[in-house]
C-alpha cells in the first residue's frame, strides 16, 4: 500500500509540474508579443539641429560596424579624399543582423545615388538624403565622423512584400567612432585613384510617424 501511495503522489506531482509548465508557456505566448509591441526605442540626447520631432518616433536601432570608403579625386585646384560609399552591417542588441548600409541609386528619384539601408530579413529598402549634420564637441567624439539627420526620400518593399523599413521617415546616425578620411595619401595629382577604407562604428535610429495610431 505504501508503494502504491508513493507512486500516486509521484504521479500527482508529475501532473502538477506538467500543468504548471503548460500554464507558463501559455502566459509567455500571450504576454511576449504584447511586451515586444510595448517596447520603445529611446535615442540619446542630440544637438538641436538633428533632432527628429513628433509625431515621428524611433522604432528601430541598429549598431553599425564597417568602413567609410574614400577615393582620392580632383577637388578645386588640388585633390581631396571623397566618400564613395559607406559599407556597414547593422546589428541589434542581440547581435543579430538588422540591415546592410551602403550607397545605391534611388529609383524614386530617377537613379540619384543616395545613402541606403536594406533590411536583412525581408529586403525592404530605404534611401535617404542628409539634411543636417553636427560635429558639436559636446556630443561627437574627437576624430569621429559627424552625427547626421537623414530624411527618407525613397522606399521599396522587398520582392516578397517585406515592409519593415518602408514606413521610415527619418534616420539618425549617432554615437560615431572613427571613420574620418585619412590626413595623408591624397595630396598630389599622382594620388588620384587611391582608396582608403576607414573603420567606424555608429548607432542608427530609424523613425516612423505614429500620429493617429
Amino acid at each position: 500500500m505504501k508503494n502504491c501511495n508513493k507512486k500516486e503522489q509521484q504521479t500527482r506531482r508529475g501532473i502538477l509540474l506538467i500543468a504548471c509548465v503548460s500554464a507558463l508557456i501559455m502566459v509567455f505566448t500571450i504576454v511576449s508579443p504584447q511586451a515586444a509591441h510595448a517596447h520603445t526605442v529611446t535615442p540619446p540626447p542630440v544637438p538641436g539641429n538633428i533632432q527628429v520631432l513628433a509625431p515621428n518616433e524611433a522604432f528601430l536601432v541598429g549598431h553599425g560596424v564597417g568602413t567609410q570608403n574614400y577615393v582620392c579625386l580632383p577637388s578645386g585646384p588640388g585633390v581631396a579624399w571623397t566618400l564613395f560609399t559607406p559599407q556597414a552591417t547593422l546589428f541589434n542588441d542581440q547581435l543579430r543582423q538588422v540591415t546592410t548600409h551602403f550607397f545605391s541609386p534611388n529609383p524614386v528619384e530617377g537613379g540619384i545615388v543616395r545613402v541606403t539601408w536594406e533590411d536583412s530579413r525581408d529586403t525592404s529598402t530605404v534611401w535617404g538624403k542628409v539634411i543636417a549634420s553636427s560635429l558639436d564637441a559636446n556630443f561627437v567624439k574627437p576624430g569621429a565622423i559627424p552625427w547626421l539627420k537623414v530624411q527618407v526620400v525613397g522606399a521599396q518593399a522587398g520582392p516578397t512584400g517585406g515592409d519593415r523599413l518602408i514606413e521610415t521617415t527619418f534616420i539618425q546616425r549617432l554615437n560615431t567612432v572613427g571613420g574620418v578620411a585619412p590626413s595623408t595619401g591624397c595630396s598630389v595629382s599622382t594620388d588620384i585613384g587611391h582608396t582608403a577604407f576607414v573603420p567606424y562604428t555608429a548607432d542608427y535610429f530609424f523613425y516612423e510617424q505614429r500620429e493617429g495610431r
